[in-house]
């Protein structure tokens, strides 16, 4: 991309709500061009192949493979498009995970439009951009001497019943919430516990006291 170029732009989220918001906001500016959309991580990649983008701008909870997940492919795959992660979750261990990974933004959904376009326009001159609330989080962690929980309070109330033997749908009935968002915690507990079965992860849980 030269200077007088605009900023190429491939926006991945399963919501059409949220991908019709972004693609209209961005289509109004004349310094960003969009050239492609995706609700899914394998469509992405197979989009990115033919079409690379000068940014990555993908939701974190995604059906399938999550957005970090997507991110990685791409940082391995064409190391030359930007990975910003625009997100709704600020829970400290799963930002400092998605940080960790390497990626060049990690921006809140809450963010104003003016500074969310200041972001990318910052980070495809190679200069990494992470919103202020998350900054301010990783601080506190930093100046707290009290060890972060692996887990959030809800992942841990999800693994009680998962220990119990409870289906997705049997959680979310009872915590009032929807399939989805059990899924996406589901998915979550399994990375930070480093498990990939039932059996291992119940066996972790009660070698670290998570479930009672």
């Amino acid at each position: 991309m030269t200077a007088n170029q605009p900023t190429r732009l491939f926006l991945v989220d399963d919501h059409h709500i949220v991908l019709d918001g972004l693609k209209s906001m961005f289509d109004q500016d004349s310094g960003f061009t969009i050239i492609g959309t995706a609700s899914n991580a394998e469509d992405a990649i197979k989009a990115i192949e033919s079409n690379k983008p000068d940014i990555l701008l993908t939701d974190y909870s995604l059906p399938g493979a999550n957005g970090l997940d997507l991110c990685v492919q791409v940082k391995t795959k064409y190391p030359s498009v930007k990975r910003v992660i625009l997100s709704m979750h600020d829970e400290g261990v799963l930002v400092k995970q998605i940080l960790k990974e390497g990626v060049d933004g990690y921006l809140l959904k809450s963010i104003q439009q003016l500074e969310l376009k200041n972001a990318l326009l910052q980070i495809v001159k190679g200069m990494p951009y992470v919103s202020p609330e998350i900054t301010r989080l990783i601080l506190s962690d930093l100046s707290n001497d009290q060890p972060a929980e692996l887990l959030s309070e809800r992942e841990r109330e999800i693994l009680n019943l998962i220990a119990k033997e409870n289906s997705n749908k049997q959680i979310a009935e009872k915590l009032f919430i929807s399939e989805r968002t059990v899924e996406t915690h589901r998915k979550n507990i399994f990375r930070k516990t480093n498990t990939t079965s039932i059996v291992g992860l119940i066996k972790y849980a009660f070698a670290n006291n998570l479930i009672h």
